[in-house]
């Protein structure tokens, strides 16, 4: 893969921005960070106010928004203290975009989370992915990568008690078979994906490819290639401007790894690979068009750390779900060329485009989170010259081992342990990042679910 080009000229300064804001009659600005679970966390303020805090730097929020769970809840954490102090937003010029869904104009831009002395905010996941590249910059290295990114398109469900069903398409009928590829399946709902092109135009998110997936109402979006930071900007924006598409039609788009129960899960599949800094080379492959050791190294990293990471980039207790034998999702770390049942599939290309796809993340993965771990596994392989082990050329799933954690306390269990990833991602975020998790795992272990009513109420 080579770097992709920009569409549009980007906002590269705060005069720029200021500019940018008064030329489309912006009334109000959406500041926004992603906390732990990818959810956007911010201010909506008047534009003149907005303009005036550019140079005050006075956008706060609390700190403790990096440890707020899912389910809204605050977690006890030594590093966030009781105190709740504010932290600085400041605004990044070059993620500004247009709100598309909104009658008024308003802007949106993405924050970095610093101290008041400028240091970064070592817990939010924007950060935590700027750590790891710049890892990779001080050896060179440019990091380039793609997520695939499925979905599912679901009619409402107010009652969480009930199951998810299917929407009604333009036939009139619930989708039920399987319909992978299916250009019709797709038309069915044009007036959504309609509307979700036009936002991502109007917003400049560079989506590719539309499919559809193997599942009931399941998609998968393409992104183009590119800098992992600002890929990872539009995966977040691109998930809550996919759900207001949606919601635009009286329909849910969900990014939960596995929805449905019979179905196929939802994943991030995430294209890699790095280029030479200078010379813009990919270091993965030879003139020859033959793997490089880096690129073994690489693929080894993952191998080692992916079980240690899994509770980044299957977050939650559903995420677990979907990582099943024969369910189109891997159980394993197993590598190969052109091997859709292994966690780590080299994609048929030319020199350029020699890549690793990693195939274990989920849909339901925060993506700035998603990316830096999967970078941060190759790295430690590259910079330790790690071996991987032989290429699996056969079918991954008729090995009997999974070798990725079964359960979300298996998975923060490895984290915990693995010393090497928590050094390259930061101490810090690893020790609150579990403890959202385990406060999350706490509350879901409150719940009652149907199938302990069904099987257990009468029969223990």
């Amino acid at each position: 893969m080579a770097m992709g080009e920009e569409k549009t000229e980007k906002v590269g300064s705060t005069e720029d921005l200021v500019k940018w804001l008064k030329d489309r009659r912006i009334t109000e600005v959406e500041c926004m960070v992603s906390d732990m679970a990818g959810i956007a966390r911010g201010k909506i303020i008047p534009t003149r106010k907005f303009v005036t805090g550019l140079n005050e730097r006075s956008l706060k929020l609390p700190e403790s928004i990096f440890g707020q769970t899912v389910t809204g809840d605050y977690v006890d954490s030594d590093f966030l203290g009781d105190i709740e102090p504010d932290i600085i937003l400041d605004p990044d010029p070059t993620t500004v975009r247009i709100v598309p869904w909104y009658d008024e104009p308003t802007a949106q831009i993405i924050c970095d989370a610093n101290y008041r002395d400028g240091r970064p905010v070592p817990i939010a996941p924007r950060n935590v992915l700027k750590r790891v590249l710049a890892l990779f910059d001080e050896k060179g290295w440019q990091p380039v990568v793609a997520p695939e990114i499925e979905f599912y398109l679901a009619a409402k469900n107010i009652d969480p008690d009930y199951p998810l069903e299917p929407p009604v398409g333009a036939n009139g009928r619930q989708e039920t078979a399987r319909q992978s590829y299916g250009i019709d399946a797709v038309n069915e709902f044009d007036p959504i994906f309609e509307d979700m092109y036009d936002f991502c135009e109007a917003q400049d998110l560079d989506i590719d490819t539309l499919i559809h997936e193997s599942g009931a109402a399941q998609v998968e979006i393409n992104f183009d290639h590119g800098d992992p930071l600002e890929i990872a900007d539009q995966a977040f924006l691109f998930k809550r401007t996919m759900r207001q598409a949606a919601l635009r039609h009286g329909i849910y788009a969900t990014f939960m790894a596995k929805p449905y129960e019979g179905e196929p899960g939802s994943a991030m599949h995430i294209h890699q690979s790095i280029v030479d800094n200078e010379t813009g080379d990919n270091l993965f492959a030879t003139k020859q068009g033959k793997d490089t050791k880096l690129f073994l190294a690489y693929i080894a990293g993952l191998q080692k750390f992916l079980p240690d990471a899994m509770a980044l980039i299957a977050p939650n207790v559903n995420s677990y779900r979907r990582i099943v034998r024969d369910h189109a999702a891997p159980i394993n770390t197993h590598w190969g060329h052109e091997n859709r049942t292994v966690g780590l599939r080299v994609p048929e290309a030319k020199r350029n485009g020699r890549r690793i796809e990693n195939r274990v993340p989920g849909a339901d993965a925060n993506p700035y989170l998603a990316i830096a771990t999967s970078l941060a596994c190759g790295y430690i392989g590259m910079i330790n010259d790690l071996k991987p082990t032989k290429e699996m050329t056969g079918n991954a799933y008729d090995s009997k081992r999974y070798a990725l954690p079964r359960h979300l306390l298996d998975a923060l269990d490895n984290l915990r342990t693995s010393s090497e990833l928590k050094e390259v991602l930061g101490q810090d975020f690893v020790q609150v990042y579990m403890d959202v998790k385990l406060t999350e795992h706490e509350a879901y272990q409150q719940v009652i679910s149907a199938w302990e009513r069904e099987h257990l109420l009468l029969n223990v």
